[in-house]
């Protein structure tokens, strides 16, 4: 009887610590909390976060379940990012994933003991948020979109051939414009083309800020401008009435007007920057992990837009497209 009972009292002790362990494990997975800061809502920076979210629900993290899943826009507004970036400090989640240059150059300010990974930012040193992208060092890593400006331009060519002066849309406020658009006065005169810059510091201004190009460029390039792509469907508008042809740094503008872009998929942008906040969650180090770049392009035509905007697609540029809307 007095062995039963002592062994009662240990089943009833090893059940009682096997709950208290299971508890303390979901408690600790339940821990896991991720906080998105992005800059606008426009179809490239959401299919970056779709993609965060993607791999962290295939890694085990399923907001509901055992993932805290914090996400604000800052619909634009620089003052509106850095509110953003002082509550996420505040609330201090196990990883920040900051969308854009200007989110992650406030919220890089806001703190530096917090894991922090941007994603879809052109150049991150001149944006001052790493000044060594192979050994980040502190609390910040990510991934950059600098766009291959040079090939760029030869597409434009390809699309005009007769192209000599070629218009550009951007904000002179977003840090990762002006490197884009110092790029392109760089590059433009070797593809023998002019540049022209138009300025649009808001979304309400690009419409004006296009239209201020027509009679004067034979081509319109859009680069990856976050207050620009926002209101694409502007200078589309533009380039569809004065049959100026469209052309954009990302892909996701081609099935909203543009004619042609050669550019990254911003939902494999968003699984590698997924990636990187995984092992950050396993316990690596952003300041460990390198600044990561994408290599692969992939060219997106919209034979619609190219008749709307008085061009035709050469066939040998069709057939190496991976997709064309017709």
């Amino acid at each position: 009887m007095i062995t039963n009972r002592v062994g009662q009292r240990l089943t009833t002790a090893l059940i009682a610590a096997a709950m208290t362990l299971g508890a303390a494990t979901l408690a600790h997975a339940k821990d896991a909390h991720v906080a998105i800061t992005q800059i606008v809502e426009h179809p490239a920076l959401d299919a970056v976060r779709k993609g965060v979210k993607d791999v962290l629900a295939e890694a085990g993290y399923e907001e509901g379940k055992n993932l805290k899943w914090s996400y604000e826009s800052a619909q634009g507004n620089t003052a509106t990012a850095a509110q953003i970036a002082k509550k996420f400090a505040g609330a201090g989640p196990d990883v920040i994933v900051a969308i854009a240059t200007p989110s992650a150059q406030n919220m890089v300010a806001s703190t530096k003991t917090i894991p922090i990974v941007f994603s879809a930012v052109t150049d991150p040193v001149t944006a001052k948020l790493v000044s060594d992208p192979m050994r980040p060092g502190k609390n910040v890593t990510g991934v950059t979109d600098m766009t291959p400006i040079a090939a760029h331009l030869a597409l434009v060519k390809r699309v005009v051939p007769d192209a000599k002066r070629l218009g550009v849309v951007a904000n002179p406020g977003e840090a990762n414009s002006v490197s884009l658009v110092e790029l392109i006065e760089q590059e433009g005169p070797k593809a023998g083309m002019s540049v022209k810059v138009a300025a649009a510091t808001k979304s309400g201004e690009v419409l004006a800020a296009a239209r201020s190009l027509v009679g004067k460029v034979d081509a319109i390039y859009i680069p990856t401008d976050n207050t620009v792509v926002s209101a694409f469907e502007a200078v589309v508008k533009v380039g569809n009435e004065a049959k100026i042809p469209i052309l954009a740094g990302d892909t996701d503008s081609v099935k909203r007007g543009a004619v042609a872009a050669a550019g990254f998929n911003y939902y494999d942008i968003g699984r590698q920057t997924g990636d990187m906040v995984v092992k950050i969650l396993k316990g690596a180090k952003p300041g460990d992990m390198a600044v990561q770049g994408v290599a692969k392009t992939d060219l997106y035509l919209n034979e619609k837009s190219a008749k709307s905007q008085g061009v035709v697609l050469p066939a040998d540029l069709v057939g190496e497209a991976k997709d064309v809307i017709r």
